[in-house]
């Protein structure tokens, strides 16, 4: 099972989805990691009236762990409320990577998530 995980996780890296900038967004966030030097940013199109992400970018530099979290988050929140962001708790990042990680690792699997939920701050 640990190795259908890394896969998966390896499949993000080299092909990750919904990567880039949206020229028409609405929402915009970035979160950088100083002690690894990862960088995440999310553009996304939220319905000014429903609160659903229509689309969302991101964009970013680091290590497998932290785009491929970050690729694999814009997948769930495709067509979500916006406000499910703030529902999403760091087991529920873990679960998503699939894998154990260590302090260091953890820190670059929960970067999406924090740069997604200080904007909710």
């Amino acid at each position: 099972m640990f190795d259908l995980y890394q896969a998966d996780l390896m499949d993000h890296y080299q092909r990750p989805r919904n990567k880039g900038v949206l020229e028409l967004a609405n929402f915009q966030t970035a979160e950088h990691n100083p002690s690894c030097g990862d960088y995440i940013s999310f553009t996304a199109q939220i319905d000014p009236v429903s609160g659903v992400i229509n689309q969302i970018k991101f964009e970013g530099r680091g290590c497998v762990i932290s785009l491929a979290t970050a690729s694999k988050l814009t997948e769930l929140l495709l067509n979500q409320n916006f406000n499910y962001i703030a529902q999403i708790t760091p087991e529920d990042i873990l679960k998503l990577v699939g894998v154990t990680l260590g302090p260091t690792r953890l820190r670059c699997a929960l970067l999406s998530l924090e740069a997604l939920q200080k904007t909710l701050k």
